[in-house]
């Protein structure tokens, strides 16, 4: 019991001891805040002793001492660079001085006056830097909600843009009819200046546009399907299968260029005569009295002979006649080739031959022909004279849509600065923001 009891007061004695020595080394610190702040106004420093002090003394228990740690957090909080660490001082700088009023009780005092003075001074630095970080975040979450409605509007926008896309390879120039020829994936087909798909791009592998007239095909070279669109009218239709015109046929061959009259001429295989089509009223044309067409040749001193074979002699030579391609051009076949050999022109009886080059000619509109002579399209005059580059009356486009390349190999249409696809339309990304962003 005894040995109990001594070790019991040992303990004592010790913590007695330790107490006393934290309380003076706190009271070392207190002090040099003191000096910090009399002597050179210095409260960061001032803050750095009493902090120092507080790892030596649990509690303050003198009132001086919470009006200094008052003083010293107040001050302190102007230094601190955000609202928030201003605020967990400003916090501090209340608590030490509510702790002051615990440890007084004369309240007629001077300093009680003074620190009840600083306490309010204190509160409403406290309101008033809780109203302005309240008024930041406020502006934060509502600048927050209309980032994030900016977001959403452009991820609408983008979703309506990729609606109004087109995944296609290219897109012509329009013609004055408002339609074009596109591409995709080797194929053509037809669109027009507000994004509607006339004609799907499947089947046809090359594509003609001229004078008004679209004209699709399965193959580049001897095609035996062509589809034709005309603008004029926007309809579309297939040409008869060669063999309606010649059965032993069986491609189209030389497809020449469709002329503002709607008239085709192309050259089918194994055939001693080309095809000329009015693609206007869907008819192939054919001389209604050949007879008498070959009597008035004949008559005129164009040829010297013919035959009820439909075979006409000029200069000594027996040729196939081929028919009569407007204009009064007509084809001429030799020693049973379907190769065309040479072409009368009757108006001056010149012959145009295979042998200086000339390989076909198209049909006649405007005073000119669309000749291919030695592989190069040039163009002549009723006489097989050459001449300057028929213009295309459907070339110019005159309304403002514009085709605009986007990446990943899409188009739009925009018109009037605005995205449309038909019925559709939607506004550029920025005009389309500013519109809707307070809706």
């Amino acid at each position: 019991m005894k040995k109990l009891l001594l070790i019991l007061l040992c303990l004592i004695s010790f913590a007695l001891t330790n107490a006393q020595s934290n309380k003076d080394i706190a009271g070392v610190y207190i002090k040099r805040a003191k000096e910090a702040i009399e002597t050179s106004i210095n409260y960061k420093g001032a803050l750095v002793q009493f902090e120092k002090a507080l790892k030596y003394v649990d509690t303050i228990t003198e009132s001086d001492l919470a009006t200094l740690a008052s003083l010293i957090y107040y001050e302190n909080h102007l230094y601190q660079e955000t609202d928030k660490e201003k605020l967990d001082f400003l916090k501090k700088s209340e608590t030490y001085n509510k702790q002051y009023f615990l440890l007084t009780t004369n309240k007629a005092s001077e300093e009680y006056t003074n620190n009840l003075e600083n306490l309010i001074l204190i509160q409403e630095t406290i309101e008033e830097l809780e109203a302005k970080m309240k008024k930041e975040e406020d502006e934060r979450i509502k600048k927050e909600k209309e980032h994030q409605k900016i977001d959403s509007l452009k991820m609408f926008w983008k979703k309506k843009s990729e609606s109004l896309s087109l995944k296609v390879d290219s897109i012509y120039r329009f013609n004055a009819n408002n339609v074009a020829l596109y591409s995709k994936d080797g194929s053509f087909g037809v669109v027009d200046d507000m994004g509607r798909i006339i004609v799907e791009a499947t089947d046809f592998k090359d594509a003609i546009s001229s004078e008004g007239f679209i004209l699709l095909k399965n193959k580049k070279e001897e095609a035996s399907k062509i589809y034709c669109f005309n603008t004029n009218d926007k309809k579309g239709f297939l040409l008869p299968n060669v063999s309606e015109f010649n059965s032993l046929a069986t491609h189209y061959g030389q497809v020449m260029l469709p002329r503002g009259n709607g008239r085709l001429v192309t050259y089918p295989n194994n055939s001693f005569e080309p095809m000329v089509y009015d693609l206007n009223v869907k008819k192939i044309v054919r001389i209604s009295n050949e007879t008498e067409l070959l009597k008035t040749l004949k008559r005129e001193d164009v040829i010297d002979k013919y035959n009820k074979d439909g075979e006409v002699k000029i200069n000594k030579e027996w040729y196939d006649f081929g028919g009569h391609l407007g204009g009064r051009m007509h084809p001429l076949y030799f020693d049973g080739n379907h190769n065309v050999h040479s072409f009368l022109c009757s108006t001056n009886k010149k012959i145009l031959s295979s042998d200086v080059g000339y390989e076909y000619v198209g049909a006649f509109y405007e005073e000119k022909f669309q000749a291919i002579k030695k592989g190069k399209v040039i163009w002549i005059n009723q006489e097989g004279a050459k001449v300057s580059v028929a213009k295309d009356a459907y070339e110019k486009y005159v309304r403002d849509s514009k085709v605009v390349k986007l990446e990943g190999g899409k188009y739009q249409i925009s018109r009037n600065n605005v995205i449309v696809m038909g019925d559709e339309e939607l506004e550029k990304l920025g005009e389309f923001l500013r519109k809707n962003k307070d809706n």
